[in-house]
């Protein structure tokens, strides 16, 4: 098995194994930690495992052409959706910014491009009007397991559908300042972020004066008001205005305290008059 190196990670930035690294190291299996695979005694190792297929899941890097030319049947891809839409590094997260009502497991047989070869096998996934990146990607965890198991045993059979690049559309990595609300949006829009950030960067937002996470929100569509400024704050509600309609604040947290329900914040906050808050 093949995995990156350990990475820096945590408040402390220690050096920790990838998680397939420490599931393989539960169940005894060998792991290779290659920095990256156009090293000759990269290739070299691969070449010397005379594989038929090798399967290639969230690796985060182009394999080279001397790589994806050494198994006799190609290199096949595990991609978190049904190409062509939504190639690269986060189509989990950018699915549901978009409001796709669906997704799925691509298994492909990779080339030099991104994302870019012929499809073997796609397997649709309704994504829940709820969803967020945490649920979604649980669940194409297990697809794809699945997936990648029924197209390795049809593998002779499939007939390759190559990607129609028009309808291309480019999952790009996030980044932690996409995580800001902007109060202006509409109140789908922003709920649609907090599901997506979800349970990582974490959307951030000001609200009554704090900066906070927000882990849990719904949309309000009849909630009129300034954008940003809190229509209710009192008892167990917190909704806030949005560009269009409200956000009703469910699940929030402060710099460095725990996860807390819109009720204990409320309680918690002594600034709860409605005011414009951006």
């Amino acid at each position: 098995m093949l995995t990156q190196p350990d990475r820096p990670s945590g408040r402390g930035l220690k050096l920790s194994a990838s998680a397939v690294a420490l599931a393989a190291g539960q169940r005894a299996i060998p792991v290779e930690k290659f920095p990256t695979l156009k090293a000759p005694q990269a290739q070299q190792r691969l070449r010397g495992l005379h594989a038929d297929v090798i399967v290639v899941a969230a690796y985060g890097l182009i394999l080279p052409r001397s790589v994806l030319e050494i198994p006799r049947l190609g290199c096949l891809n595990i991609h978190a959706s049904l190409l062509p839409r939504w190639r690269g590094a986060a189509p989990v997260q950018r699915a549901i910014l978009a409001g796709d009502t669906r997704t799925g497991i691509s298994i492909m047989r990779m080339d030099e491009g991104l994302d870019t070869g012929p499809v073997l096998l796609d397997t649709p996934l309704p994504i829940d009007p709820r969803e967020t990146t945490g649920t979604l990607t649980e669940k194409l965890a297990a697809l794809g397991a699945q997936s990648i198991v029924e197209a390795l045993a049809r593998l002779q059979s499939l007939e390759p559908r190559v990607q129609d690049g028009d309808q291309a559309t480019y999952a790009a990595k996030v980044v932690k300042n996409e995580a800001k609300i902007d109060w202006s949006l509409s109140s789908a829009q922003i709920d649609r972020r907090v599901r997506a950030f979800n349970p990582a960067p974490g959307a951030e937002a000001v609200v009554a004066g704090e900066t906070v996470k927000i882990w849990d929100a719904e949309p309000v569509a009849q909630a009129q008001g300034l954008p940003g400024s809190v229509l209710e704050g009192d008892g167990a509600e917190l909704l806030v205005a949005c560009g269009e309609g409200g956000l009703r604040l469910k699940v929030l947290q402060r710099p460095g305290g725990r996860r807390m329900d819109a009720a204990d914040f409320v309680r918690g906050n002594p600034r709860n008059t409605p005011q414009p808050k951006f």
